[in-house]
């Protein structure tokens, strides 16, 4: 545990860098009214810092740097999370009041708003339909031997699936069928489909069973959780090294590992994951910081910010809390 002085002066490393990206001397601390005692002190209490793992010493200047633990004791410590200020607020209120586009072109748009918001790259991981629930479903008959068959999801997603008809098949057999299967369908969890028991007549029984026939072998194929991905041109402009920045890149462009490592870090009960903690060498000079949003009272995806571990921690915490919340509102409402 760290005493009030250095745990002061800590602090205040950690937000000047944060600022200015630029290592902190002594001789600045000291200009700072929260810190009231002599240069010979602060320096002697950012070496016992050093020493205990929360600094570092960049062998080019005279000044100091946050480490990994460093950075870890700050966002620990920081007050729980506030509002946005009123601009970003108003960014927030204006691009939910007009997001009414399909799923995929709305988290595409979720993604692009929060890099606006922080500067950093965003990350949207959709619901899985494996954990999605049936809102709705239509069957419609398109010819003598098509049919469509659609089925909406708890989050507004919707499956669609061209069947073919048996020959001679009537069209009130098609509308029966369509009563059957949607009152069957409906508020059972996609991943795990259950048959229906039948309606009674034989010809309508054989297409709602093939109906659920389509739909079950649809479903893992579905369970992919899409990723969308917005301003990795801002996030570039965040390092200053290029090797850096191609290996984030190249992260951001597997599916795969940017949802496991938002799924790891929510997993864990961490909003935020700095540098090692992510677990990937080349993100070792990133923090991830995560929410996950819900359709009503289930968890279904994650938004998240990556950044450099100087990030605005404040900040991304409440846009991502704030964007995470209105998300959720927005597709429970549909």
């Amino acid at each position: 545990m760290l005493d009030a002085r250095k745990s002061t002066i800590l602090r205040k490393v950690v937000a000047e860098h944060i600022e200015t990206g630029q290592p902190v001397g002594s001789a600045h601390l000291v200009r700072d009214a929260a810190i009231d005692v002599s240069p010979a002190t602060v320096r002697a209490d950012m070496a016992a810092l050093e020493r205990d793992g929360y600094l570092t010493h960049p062998h080019t200047s005279a000044g100091r740097i946050p480490t990994d633990k460093g950075y870890r004791f700050f966002v620990d410590q920081l007050s729980p999370t506030g509002p946005l200020d009123a601009r970003r607020e108003e960014q927030v209120q204006a691009f939910f009041a007009r997001a009414h586009h399909e799923l995929e072109q709305m988290l595409r748009d979720t993604s692009r708003l929060l890099s606006t918001l922080t500067d950093s790259a965003a990350v949207v991981v959709a619901p899985s339909h494996e954990v999605l629930t049936v809102r709705s479903a239509l069957l419609t008959r398109l010819g003598e031997r098509a049919a469509l068959l659609l089925v909406v999801l708890s989050n507004g997603a919707v499956e669609k699936h061209m069947l073919e008809l048996a020959a001679g098949l009537a069209d009130d057999e098609v509308d029966l069928a369509n009563n059957c299967l949607r009152e069957a369908l409906t508020g059972q969890r996609f991943g795990s489909l259950r048959p229906s028991g039948g309606c009674g007549q034989q010809a309508v029984d054989e297409l709602v069973a093939g109906c659920f026939t389509l739909l079950t072998e649809a479903a893992p194929a579905a369970q992919g959780a899409e990723v969308y991905v917005g301003g990795t041109a801002r996030m570039a402009e965040q390092f200053g090294a290029v090797d850096t920045v191609r290996e984030v890149l190249a992260i951001l462009e597997q599916s795969f590992v940017v949802v496991s490592l938002l799924s790891e870090a929510v997993s864990h009960g961490q909003s935020v994951s700095i540098g090692t903690e992510n677990g990937m060498e080349s993100l070792a000079e990133c923090s991830l910081v995560v929410a996950p949003y819900e359709v009503g009272d289930e968890v279904v995806g994650t938004i998240g910010v990556l950044g450099p571990t100087r990030m605005n921690y404040s900040q991304a915490l409440a846009a991502v809390a704030v964007v995470g919340e209105r998300l959720s509102r927005q597709l429970t409402s549909g």
